[in-house]
């Protein structure tokens, strides 16, 4: 027969969840509609739960609701596979190829991987099933480039229609030589966009040299997954440094934001990136360091941080009201057959949280932590008061030891 010890009674008693051991609440309210609903994790919440939001806890007439949590950071499958890159000569004073794309039962985008830069080129793409065929579907032109001297990055990724075709063929013009087609990759994307939560934090702009500093107050322990800066559109070209420093300034993430918007070679560039990524919880301070070198500083008309939206998600009728808990230490997370078979619906209805407030059942558990450590005063005044003993002891065993 298994024997409990009470110590391991204590532990499970310990982690079980009841409402008076949470210190904070919110109301949620289904106003309309049953089944699945959600609500957004916010700052709030973040301040007060768990980093981990282990002890998230949904009740419903005093009965726990089971949940889970999601986060929406989207998601992009992309497969790609190499491709034989057959025939490449020179045709009219253009580069051209066949690629064989046994293998790749449908795709979108084709990686090219070409041995020269300082270029900027149109790819034609054409489609087939027969290599020796003399009709050739039009699929698009890309203009592919490669800025090194500039500084401003490279593109050598043929976009196309989501095709079927047994060959390509591709022609480039500009100085792209048939030698520097070194390989080439073919696959597809299918991509489920993130959902950005903003955080409640303005930022204060100043200049420190030739450094543009944008300074943030967040609360702490607010996960940041990503600063998002607007550039005023009529800025011109850049590409600067950027450098996301934390606690006494420590660096905790490096990037780049750039714009390039330029006709090159009888072709058109668009690229920008204006967002750094980033993965770190609040220290109550954040600074995004942009170094501008010697030009002039970017004209930045709004700066946020975000997080990937968080979202409880659980079943509810109409007219009926929860309680979200949250505040005690000692809980795991929960393991709900909810959450294991959990599927999204894509109507699932979002529900606000009410506004934070105190537990009023509140009590605590009980303290569970040893004797010792409930009352160090005590112990080390028993310690101290046996070393005195001793010492007296001692002091007078050698006085009676003397004569």
């Amino acid at each position: 027969m298994m024997r409990i010890t009470w110590g391991l009674l204590l532990a499970i008693v310990s982690t079980t969840p009841a409402i008076p051991y949470f210190k904070y609440q919110r109301p949620v309210t289904v106003p309309t509609g049953n089944g699945q609903h959600y609500a957004v994790v916010d700052e709030a919440v973040w301040q007060h739960a768990l980093p981990s939001l282990a002890d998230l806890r949904v009740y419903s007439a005093g009965k726990e609701i089971p949940y889970t949590v999601r986060t929406m950071r989207g998601s992009r499958e992309t497969e790609q596979r190499m491709v034989r890159v057959l025939q490449p000569a020179s045709l009219g004073g253009k580069t051209q190829f066949l690629m064989d794309m046994e293998g790749v039962p449908e795709y979108d985008r084709v990686a090219l991987t070409l041995g020269t830069k300082n270029y900027v080129a149109h790819a034609r793409v054409e489609g087939q099933d027969d290599s020796h065929g003399k009709e050739w579907a039009n699929l698009g032109t890309t203009t592919i480039f490669d800025l090194s001297a500039e500084r401003l990055g490279h593109n050598s990724t043929l976009q196309i229609p989501e095709s079927t075709y047994k060959f390509l063929r591709v022609t480039i013009d500009s100085n792209v030589k048939p030698s520097d087609i070194q390989s080439a990759a073919a696959g597809i994307e299918r991509a489920q966009a993130a959902t950005w939560r903003d955080l409640a934090s303005e930022p204060t702009q100043s200049q420190e040299g030739k450094d543009t500093v944008l300074t943030f107050a967040v609360p702490q322990n607010v996960p940041i997954e990503r600063l998002a800066l607007a550039i005023d559109p009529a800025q011109g070209n850049f590409q600067r440094a950027i450098e996301i420093q934390i606690e006494k300034g420590s660096t905790s993430a490096l990037g780049e934001i750039s714009r390039i918007h330029m006709q090159r070679g009888g072709g058109r560039i668009d690229v920008e990136q204006t967002s750094v990524s980033l993965n770190t919880p609040s220290h109550g301070k954040l600074r995004a360091v942009i170094h501008n070198g010697d030009d002039a500083p970017l004209r930045i008309s709004s700066a946020r941080l975000q997080q990937y939206e968080r979202r409880i998600y659980f079943d509810g009728d109409a007219g009926t009201s929860q309680q979200l808990y949250y505040g005690d230490s000692k809980l795991n997370s929960p393991e709900y057959d909810y959450a294991k078979l959990f599927q999204a619906d894509a109507n699932a209805g979002k529900l606000e949280l009410g506004a934070e407030a105190t537990n009023s059942a509140y009590s605590g558990r009980a303290d569970d932590r040893p004797w010792s450590e409930q009352h160090p005063a005590v112990l080390w005044g028993a310690i101290l008061a046996a070393v005195a003993i001793l010492g007296g002891i001692a002091v007078r065993s050698l006085k009676t030891a003397q004569p």
